[in-house]
């Protein structure tokens, strides 16, 4: 009898002394990205309609198209929101804690679901930003990914979003080019499909 209790206690003793690297790492950020994140995710489950702002030099593939944001799903690090231009469901944005900033991903898809030869390009904060907005540089997946798809003017790229409470942007510079969009979050709209790729979720 006396043996078993010995043993029950150590068997005790080692589960509470488990190493803490063997636990799930805590989620660590920062107040400022901490805050923008939550601005968004404020809006999960709910869709906007924007409009472009800012289209220099003019791109066709925007033009008289319906623009649309869907804040579709959200965790505690990690945001997903499909950016519709018309009928076109490929693009998603996803934005990620990192432990060290925020990261912000392009998931482009084709419809058939498979993934675009342009994809997952994006950037990462390089400071604390703002509670209202991130900056997003190009990172070096993209950089290289741009250089051998033979972009090399969008090695340049830096993404910003902005989030305030009744409007969210999302805007790309870079050397002789610049594109916003404005989504009005005052206005929820109807929940568009299912973006391409996403079926099986």
């Amino acid at each position: 009898m006396r043996l078993i209790l010995i043993s029950t206690i150590t068997l005790v003793f080692l589960l509470l002394s488990e190493p803490s690297f063997s636990r799930p790492a805590p989620l660590v950020s920062i107040p400022t990205h901490d805050a923008f994140f939550q601005s968004i995710a404020a809006h999960c489950g709910k869709a906007f309609e924007g409009k472009l702002s800012v289209d220099t030099p003019p791109s066709n593939g925007f033009t008289d198209k319906t623009l649309v944001m869907f804040v579709r799903k959200c965790t505690e690090s990690r945001l997903e929101i499909p950016f519709y231009v018309g009928e076109n469901a490929s693009r998603t944005w996803i934005i990620t804690k990192t432990g060290s900033g925020l990261s912000l991903k392009h998931d482009h898809r084709l419809e058939n679901g498979e993934d675009d030869s342009l994809t997952m390009y994006g950037g990462h904060t390089l400071d604390a930003g703002y509670a209202h907005i991130q900056s997003f540089p190009a990172d070096e997946y993209s950089k290289q990914l741009f250089s051998r798809l033979q972009l090399p003017q969008s090695i340049g790229n830096t993404w910003q979003m902005f989030v305030y409470p009744e409007q969210f942007s999302y805007r790309l510079t870079r050397q002789g080019r610049e594109f916003r969009v404005d989504f009005d979050l005052t206005k929820p709209i109807e929940i568009p499909p299912t973006p391409w790729g996403y079926e099986k979720e």
